[in-house]
């Protein structure tokens, strides 16, 4: 972002911020500048003797006479200054102060998260990340650390989608569902869980028919009746011809996700068997 898109962002949301909280104020009876003034030491305190002249513009300018302006109020300067800096991308102690001096001067926890959000599609998710890990720091809220199917979900490009209660009783273990395509040809991504694995059954047609598995995540097999089970790793793709007795699943140590296509035929039907016993399946690796 260059800072031709910076000053247009902050300027936006100053007047933005400038009509929300007039309203605010309005609305309350309190339509008033706010009168604390602001007092910056930092300059002189680390640079005083090294830069004295930077100190003075740091303490008496920056601080002293464009904060203590009073055509912006000093909560919407709060907002645009952190604004400005998580669109350059500095996202270290300086960020920090100034989110904690954004809360000391009212900006509460929903006004901030909104206002990293917006700007989030204009300077970057991965800068509006860095900036709520910090803004959660300051606003005394712990980060929760991601789920394993959070973490798994980080590396692959098609959604897990929902709990795949469906067809949960022809599981063994939690499996999810999302639909990647529900016109023309039919494709769900499926992901199971370490240990998961579908029952043997079997894709019936009178003609055409069967399925396609395209693993895209984690590590999985593929077993029909009689063979040996195949390995599954992201790019592998096995085609199911119909009326073969077969399993699929994930790994013993893996989440897996493949993306399972419907093949056109006549008089499609799916039989569910028997499970996978324990037995068979703790034979992989």
């Amino acid at each position: 972002m260059n800072i031709k898109s910076i000053l247009i962002l902050t300027l936006m949301i100053c007047l933005f911020m400038e009509n929300y909280c007039f309203a605010l104020n309005k609305n309350k009876g309190e339509n008033k500048p706010m009168t604390n003034k602001i007092v910056q030491t930092a300059g002189r305190d680390n640079l005083g003797d090294f830069a004295p002249e930077f100190a003075h513009f740091n303490d008496d300018i920056l601080f002293g006479e464009n904060w203590n302006n009073q055509d912006i109020p000093i909560k919407t300067r709060c907002i645009i200054t952190v604004v400005a800096l998580m669109s350059q991308g500095i996202t270290d102690t300086s960020l920090k102060h100034h989110l904690q001096n954004a809360k000391n001067n009212g900006v509460t926890r929903e006004e901030i998260a909104a206002a990293i959000t917006h700007s989030a599609f204009y300077s970057g998710w991965p800068k509006a990340w860095a900036t709520f890990n910090l803004a959660r720091e300051v606003w005394n809220e712990p980060i929760k650390p991601l789920s394993d199917k959070e973490k798994y979900a980080l590396n692959l490009m098609f959604p897990i989608g929902e709990e795949n209660t469906a067809y949960a009783k022809y599981f063994i273990g939690q499996s999810y569902i999302a639909p990647v395509s529900t016109s023309q040809v039919k494709i769900y991504n499926v992901t199971f869980e370490p240990k998961t694995r579908n029952n043997w059954h079997i894709h019936k047609a009178k003609t055409g028919g069967g399925q396609m598995l395209i693993a895209i995540g984690g590590r999985g097999y593929y077993q029909e009746s009689g063979k040996e089970p195949v390995e599954m790793k992201p790019g592998d793709v096995i085609n199911i011809p119909a009326n073969v007795k077969h399993w699929h699943g994930a790994a013993p140590d893996s989440w897996f996700s493949h993306l399972a296509i419907e093949v056109d035929g006549e008089e499609l039907s799916t039989q569910w068997l028997e499970a996978v016993s324990d037995e068979e399946y703790n034979k992989l690796k």
